[in-house]
């Protein structure tokens, strides 16, 4: 008997507003998948951090901040996030559960786990850190978006800008890169090897990886769109 459960490879992502990501079903799966590719995105920033090789763009933006306002690491993102948001009003973006979560969670776990490893030295180890945590974010970028729970509060600036200006998704997200980016390095943030590979690899990554995360709820065709076009 043929099974009726779609492949990895034709599970789609849903365009659904607030509500009825909440009524999409599946709760306790997408709630967990949710959560923990949070915590494992911000372990994967922290990782990069540590590396000491460059860190990931928006990154970027907040160790530039540190410089100048006293406060940790995962306290900055939190912050920036919530500016973030506050930026969805005049683009009437509505934000999900899981907006409202990788707001938080992420910038959570990055300070725990600063906390928890220490600075290194060694460039071998260090290379390590780097190459694993943009994998992980990687991963973990999978994770949130196939929980179908909404945006995080940059990828919705992202869309809600395209949407606005009627630009594509990849001018959008390229001219954010590069603004926060140039930004955090005037403001004294750490731009290096990592900010360039995880440019480069993080699209790659995700795409790869969203198929084995992306929760099937079972929605008609029409409203739901093919998964390479959601990156």
């Amino acid at each position: 008997m043929t099974s009726s459960r779609p492949t990895p490879e034709r599970r789609q992502l849903a365009n659904l507003g607030p509500l009825q990501q909440l009524r999409a079903g599946r709760m306790t799966r997408r709630l967990v998948q949710l959560v923990v590719g949070l915590a494992i995105y911000g372990m994967s920033m922290a990782l990069v951090i540590r590396g000491a090789l460059g860190v990931i763009p928006w990154d970027v933006l907040h160790t530039g901040l540190i410089q100048h306002i006293p406060v940790s690491f995962g306290q900055m993102t939190i912050l920036v996030s919530l500016t973030v948001l506050l930026m969805w009003v005049p683009l009437r973006q509505m934000p999900g559960l899981g907006t409202v979560a990788n707001a938080f969670l992420v910038g959570i776990a990055a300070d725990i786990t600063l906390a928890l490893v220490p600075p290194v030295e060694d460039l071998a180890v260090r290379g390590v850190l780097l190459v694993g945590g943009i994998t992980l974010n990687g991963m973990a970028t999978a994770m949130y978006i196939g929980s179908q729970l909404g945006p995080g509060p940059r990828d919705g600036l992202m869309t809600g800008l395209s949407r606005v200006s009627g630009r594509s998704i990849r001018l959008v997200r390229t001219a954010m890169e590069v603004t926060v980016v140039a930004l955090g390095w005037a403001l004294g943030g750490a731009v290096g090897l990592g900010t360039v590979l995880y440019a480069v690899a993080i699209g790659p990554l995700a795409q790869l990886m969203l198929p084995w995360f992306t929760v099937d709820l079972r929605l008609p065709a029409p409203e739901s769109d093919d998964i390479p076009s959601a990156l």
